[in-house]
């Protein structure tokens, strides 16, 4: 069973359960980093501009603890280790796309295209077992929890 860091209250909305173990713009850069496959601590340090060696240290821990990336050593002396995503980290890819989108509609970075047709990408809600588009997820029919 994983351990957890922080308290979270048992009637916390999971979006606090969520953000309490992710935990901050670092974690959620270095997340988006490890997506691409299995990183060197330099390479996290590239792929996160601005974050001190120290605060990667603590975030990657964090995440160790949290059961979202895994270190695996590739050198005894000096002990060193490659980081990557667990399948519940990997779960984060959508999420993270869905914050990159906002965020490319805030300023003035470019949002996702289709690489066929250079057409900006759109994320829409789907029903699985209905297989139907959900048009209005604040619509009476939708509950969120």
């Amino acid at each position: 069973m994983r351990k957890r860091t922080a308290k979270v209250p048992p009637d916390a909305s999971p979006l606090h359960h969520a953000l309490t173990r992710i935990g901050d713009k670092w974690s959620l850069l270095l997340i988006a980093a490890l997506l691409d496959g299995p990183q060197r601590f330099g390479d996290l340090l590239d792929a996160a501009p601005g974050i001190a060696p120290n605060i990667l240290t603590q975030r990657l821990r964090h995440l160790e603890r949290e059961a979202l990336v895994v270190a695996r050593p590739y050198s005894e002396r000096p002990p060193r280790f490659s980081y990557e995503l667990t399948a519940s980290g990997q779960e984060l890819a959508g999420a993270l796309r869905l914050l990159s989108d906002w965020g490319a509609r805030q300023g003035d970075a470019q949002a996702p295209r289709h690489t066929d047709c250079g057409t900006p990408l759109q994320v829409r809600w789907w029903c699985p077992a209905c297989e139907q588009p959900v048009d209005d997820p604040d619509a009476e029919d939708v509950h969120v929890v």
